[in-house]
This record gives C-alpha cells, sequence and structure tokens, in this order.
C-alpha cells in the first residue's frame, strides 16, 4: 500500500518541509526585529510576541511535525532508501540539524516572550544562516548524493 501511495507520500513530505522552511527562515528574523526594536518600545514587545508564537505553533510545529511523519512513511515504503547508501544518513543528520535548530527557536521565543533579551540582533541574524546551510546538506544529500 505504501509503494502505491509513495507519489503522494513524497509530495506532502515536500510541501510540509517548504512550509517548516519557510517559518525557519523567518522566525529568526522576526527576532532581530524583536530585539532590536521592542527593547526600547515595550508596546512593540507584545505585537513581535504574537507574531512569533502564531508563526511557530500555527505553522511552525505542524509543518515539522508532518515533515517527520510523511519522512517516516517514504522510509517505510519499500525500495526508496537504501541505508548501505550515504545519502540518507546525511540527510538524517540535516534533518535532526533541522529539529534542533527549531527546538532552540521555541526556546528563543520563550525568552524573548518573557522579555529576557540574551542575544544581539547580530547574533540572530547569523544563527538566520543555520536553516540555509542545513538546507543546502540536505537538497544536495537527496538529489546530487555526491558520495554515493
Amino acid at each position: 500500500m505504501l509503494a502505491a501511495l509513495y507519489p503522494w507520500t513524497l509530495t506532502l513530505h515536500v510541501l510540509s518541509f517548504v512550509a517548516w522552511m519557510a517559518g525557519l527562515f523567518y522566525l529568526p528574523r522576526l527576532f532581530v526585529y524583536h530585539t532590536e526594536t521592542a527593547q526600547n518600545l515595550p508596546d512593540r514587545q507584545e505585537l513581535f510576541g504574537t507574531m512569533e508564537r502564531r508563526l511557530l505553533r500555527g505553522i511552525m510545529n505542524p509543518a515539522m511535525i508532518a515533515t517527520w511523519v510523511f519522512g517516516l512513511l517514504l522510509l517505510a515504503t519499500p525500495g526508496i532508501v537504501d541505508w548501505h547508501r550515504v545519502w540518507p544518513w546525511t540527510k538524517a543528520a540535516g534533518v535532526l540539524g533541522m529539529t534542533a535548530f527549531h527546538m532552540w527557536c521555541a526556546r528563543q521565543r520563550r525568552e524573548l516572550g518573557q522579555g529576557h533579551f540574551r542575544h544581539t540582533g547580530r547574533h540572530y541574524r547569523l544563527m538566520n544562516e543555520v536553516p540555509t546551510l542545513l538546507l543546502i546538506v540536505i537538497v544536495v544529500s537527496v538529489i546530487a548524493r555526491p558520495f554515493d
């Protein structure tokens, strides 16, 4: 049955991943604005907190969960993944890194929501590059497969 559903499972996996990535690109940018603006303008604190919370809970968390569910279904589909090759392992490392970054973002959102400004806007700008690097690892692993 999974083999027959493969095109749909793959489609839903890719769509979920795209939505997840969009959130991972945008949330750290919101942290930059939050840190650089809301610290001096308390009325903006609530606005940025609401935007960050809605993005994380309404888009990013469901997209991450869907990405994992459809990805695991792809793993369970016969003939899709050959664990003797390198690409599944590098992709898995990239996805685990992406999940860890997601959790880091959730922790930052919570801290900023409580008014704890531990990092600068520059720090969040640099952290905003992490999902790009992980995206490159994942896409190159799956499509180009340079190590196989």
